[in-house]
C-alpha cells in the first residue's frame, strides 16, 4: 500500500499559524508558480533568458538593413507604414508565421531612419485600423492629428553610462522621494528629464532622501490620467523628453548615490484602440480578458490575462527591458490590490483570513506577481520590489520559496487612512492613543512595510494633504512667519508630529510625494477640459520654501532634520520597540527603540511639568533631549531644553525612570549620555 504523499514544509505556515487552515489554497498557489514556471521555461529553468521579448519583437537593425516583428494571432493582414514609404498602405506587407508572429524585412541601411514615425494598418474581417507596434522604443504626438505615432529610436551614438555601481550596491534603508516628473518644477507648464535631474535630484538629496520612485515614466497619450493609464509599455514617456534623457536622470541619481525606483503599472492598461494595445490585432482578448472580465469596473481600464503564455511573457519581459535599458533600481509595483482577486477588492473589507483564499482569488495573478519578483531578483539581486496592496494578503513580501509571492516591501496603505480618519472624524482631544499605536506598529509577521502618513493620492483634487486639511483656507494667509493663529499652528505642530511617528514607529523605509515634506498647498490638478487645459495646480512652488518669509521653510527644515535623525540613529534597522506608557487622558505615547526614547504629546493644550517617564529596559542613568518637533527653526516655541540632564530614580510602583515637562503638540527624542 502506497504511503500519501508528504505535504510541502511551506515556512510561511511557522511565520503565521493563522495560515494553517489554508494550507491546500497555499499549496496551490505553488504548485501553480512550478507548473506555469515549468511550462514556460522546459528544462531550462532561467527566467531571465525567457524574458527578453523586447530582443525579438519590435525594430532591430541588421547586417542588410532591419527587422521588425510583431505577435498578433487574430490579424488577417498586416502593412508596416510610416515616413520611410511616405504612409503607403499596400507597399510593405508584413508575413505571418508561427503562433501569430508577423515579420518584414527592409534591406538597405536607410530603408529606416531614426526619428521617422512608424504604425502599422491591421486588418481584420475586412476592416483596416491603425496601430502602434507593442514593443515599440519611442512615442510621439502628431501635432497636426494629435494622435500618437511610433517613432523609430535609433541614435548613432548610444547613451554612454557612468554608473559604474549599477547593480552592485544596496541602498538601505529605504527613504523614498516619490515625484512626477511633469510637476517637477514651478513653471505652469510641463518639466523635463534634464530638469529634474540637474534641479531635483539635488534639492532631494539635500533632505535625506536615498531613493527616487518615478510616476508616470510609461508611455501614457493621456497626461491628466498620472501616468496610470499606460498605452505603451516599453516606451519611455515623451512628455518630458527623449530616452536618453531619462537616461541622463537616473545615471546622475546613480552618481549621486541614489536609488531610483520605476512606479510600474501591470495591473491594468489604456483602453485606447489608436495608441495602446486595446485591440491590437483586431481581437478582444489578445492581451486582455475576454468581456466584461476584461474591463476594470471603476476605471474604465483593460485587465490582463495573467493565464496567457504570450502575456506573462510580454510583461515580465517588460520588467527586465526597465532594469537592463534603463537601470532602474526596482519597482513599485500600482494596483496589487486590484490584480489579485476578481473583484478587485472593490466593497471588501477583509476582515478575516477566509477573504484572502477561494474563487475571488486570482491566482494567475499571484503567480505572475510570484513570477515578476523572481525575474527582478535574478537579474538584479539588489533590486528592490514594493507592492502597492491595501487589502493585508498575507505572505505578500515573505520569499517564495517559503511560500510567499517575493515582493520586499508593501506600502502601508492603513496608516495614511487613520490620520485622515483621525483628522476628519475626531476631535484632537479624542483621539486614540492605543489604536494608533496599533495602527502604527501592527504588520503582517516577517513582512517589511514602507510607511507613509500620505502619498500622491492624498494630494490629488477630490482629496486633501494633511495639511490642507488642517488648515485649509488659513493657508492662504496664515504662512507668513510674523503671523500666527491658532490653526496655523495646530497644522504645523500635527505634520511634524504625524510624520515623525510615522516614520520611527511605523516604517522599515518611509516614503513622502514631491513637495508634501514642506506642506505644498493646494491639491493636484492636471489639465483637462474642466479646468481649461490649466497648469496652474499641476507643479510645484519650490518657491515657498526658498523666499525666507514663509512658514513651509519650517516644515522643510524640520524634513530634513528627522530624516538626518533616522539615518544617524539607524531608526529603521532597529526591531526592538519596547511600549513605555499609554496615556490615554493625557493623550500621550512613550516608547523606547533601540537606545533611543521617543515621547509623543498629541494634546491640544495639556503641558506637564511631572510627567513620569518609565526607562524599563533601556538603563538608568542620566538622559539628555537630542531631538524636539518644538526647535524654532521647526516654527516651534523653543519650550524643550536639550541642556538639562535628567536623572533616572526608582518609584515604587512605577519602577525607575524621570520626570519631565512635555509640552502640548511636540514629540521629544531622549538619549542616556554614558
Amino acid at each position: 500500500m502506497k504511503k500519501a504523499p508528504k505535504k510541502a514544509d511551506y515556512k510561511i505556515m511557522s511565520i503565521d499559524p493563522w495560515l494553517k487552515p489554508y494550507y491546500n489554497e497555499i499549496a496551490l498557489r505553488m504548485s501553480r508558480h512550478a507548473e506555469t514556471r515549468k511550462r514556460l521555461l522546459g528544462k531550462k529553468a532561467d527566467l531571465s533568458a525567457f524574458a527578453n521579448g523586447y530582443m525579438f519583437f519590435g525594430f532591430f537593425r541588421t547586417e542588410t538593413g532591419w527587422i521588425y516583428r510583431e505577435w498578433a494571432p487574430g490579424a488577417d493582414e498586416i502593412h508596416l507604414i510610416g515616413e520611410f514609404n511616405n504612409w503607403n498602405r499596400t507597399s510593405h506587407p508584413m508575413t505571418r508565421g508561427e503562433n501569430g508572429v508577423w515579420e518584414i524585412r527592409l534591406d538597405g541601411a536607410d530603408a529606416l531612419k531614426h526619428g521617422q514615425r512608424v504604425k502599422i494598418q491591421v486588418t481584420k474581417d475586412g476592416e483596416h485600423f491603425d496601430r502602434i507596434p507593442a514593443y515599440i522604443h519611442r512615442v510621439v504626438q502628431n501635432p497636426d492629428t494629435r494622435l500618437f505615432d511610433g517613432q523609430i529610436w535609433a541614435p548613432a551614438q548610444p547613451f554612454q553610462w557612468t554608473d559604474g555601481g549599477y547593480g552592485k550596491r544596496k541602498v538601505a534603508p529605504l527613504f523614498i522621494y516619490e515625484a512626477h516628473v511633469g510637476m517637477g518644477q514651478e513653471k505652469e507648464g510641463v518639466g523635463t528629464y534634464r530638469e529634474f535631474a540637474d534641479f531635483n535630484l539635488q534639492y532631494i538629496q539635500s533632505l535625506g532622501y536615498n531613493t527616487v520612485q518615478l510616476m508616470a515614466i510609461q508611455e501614457h497619450s493621456y497626461y491628466a490620467s498620472f501616468g496610470y493609464q499606460v498605452s505603451n509599455f516599453f516606451a519611455a514617456s515623451s512628455w518630458y523628453g527623449e530616452p536618453e534623457d531619462l537616461k541622463y536622470l537616473i545615471n546622475k541619481a546613480h552618481e549621486m548615490g541614489m536609488y531610483v525606483l520605476l512606479d510600474v503599472v501591470h495591473s491594468h492598461a489604456s483602453g485606447n484602440t489608436n495608441d495602446g494595445l486595446n485591440q491590437l490585432d483586431g481581437t478582444d482578448d489578445q492581451y486582455f480578458l475576454e468581456g466584461s472580465r476584461g474591463w476594470h469596473p471603476a476605471w474604465g481600464t483593460r485587465l490582463f490575462n495573467y493565464g496567457k503564455h504570450e502575456v506573462l511573457h510580454f510583461l515580465l519581459s517588460n520588467l527586465k527591458y526597465w532594469l537592463e535599458e534603463y537601470h532602474f533600481d526596482g519597482f513599485r509595483f500600482d494596483g496589487v490590490t486590484s490584480m489579485i482577486y476578481q473583484d478587485h477588492g472593490l466593497g471588501t473589507a477583509f476582515a478575516d483570513y477566509s477573504q484572502y483564499f477561494g474563487l475571488n482569488t486570482n491566482v494567475d495573478a499571484l503567480t505572475y506577481l510570484q513570477l515578476a519578483n523572481e525575474l527582478i531578483h535574478s537579474v538584479n539581486p539588489f533590486a528592490v520590489t514594493i507592492a502597492e496592496e491595501m487589502s493585508g494578503m498575507p505572505g505578500m513580501c515573505v520569499p517564495i520559496r517559503s511560500g510567499g509571492i517575493g515582493f520586499d516591501y508593501r506600502l502601508s496603505m492603513g496608516i495614511p487612512d487613520l490620520w485622515i480618519k483621525l483628522l476628519r472624524e475626531y476631535q484632537d482631544d479624542n483621539w486614540d492613543m492605543g489604536k494608533l499605536w496599533y495602527e502604527l506598529t501592527t504588520r503582517r509577521p516577517q513582512e517589511k512595510n514602507i510607511g507613509y502618513c500620505e502619498s500622491h493620492d492624498q494630494a490629488l483634487v477630490g482629496d486633501k494633504t494633511l495639511i490642507f486639511r488642517m488648515a485649509d483656507a488659513e493657508m492662504y494667509v496664515g504662512m507668513d512667519k510674523i503671523y500666527h493663529s491658532p490653526v496655523i499652528d495646530r497644522a504645523i505642530a500635527l505634520h511634524k508630529m504625524i510624520r515623525f511617528i510615522t516614520l520611527v514607529l511605523g516604517s522599515d523605509g518611509y516614503l513622502n510625494f514631491m513637495g508634501n515634506e514642506f506642506g505644498h498647498p493646494e491639491w493636484i490638478d492636471f489639465p483637462r477640459e474642466g479646468n481649461g487645459w490649466s497648469y496652474k495646480y499641476a507643479r510645484r512652488q519650490w518657491s515657498l520654501v526658498r523666499n525666507g518669509y514663509l512658514k513651509y521653510e519650517w516644515l522643510a527644515n524640520f524634513d530634513r532634520a528627522m530624516l538626518k535623525h533616522a539615518r544617524k540613529y539607524r531608526v529603521l534597522n532597529k526591531k526592538d520597540t519596547e511600549s513605555l506608557r499609554i496615556d490615554q487622558p493625557r493623550k500621550i505615547i512613550a516608547f523606547a527603540k533601540g537606545e533611543l526614547i521617543y515621547v509623543f504629546n498629541f494634546d491640544p493644550q495639556y503641558s506637564p511639568t511631572d510627567f513620569f517617564l518609565p526607562v524599563h529596559n533601556v538603563g538608568e542613568g542620566r538622559y539628555r533631549v537630542i531631538f524636539s518637533t518644538d526647535d524654532i527653526e521647526f516654527g516651534g516655541m523653543d519650550r524643550v531644553s536639550k541642556q538639562y540632564v535628567y536623572n533616572t530614580k526608582r518609584d515604587k510602583e512605577k519602577g525607575p525612570g524621570f520626570d519631565i515637562y512635555l509640552p502640548c503638540r511636540t514629540a521629544v527624542v531622549f538619549k542616556r549620555m554614558d
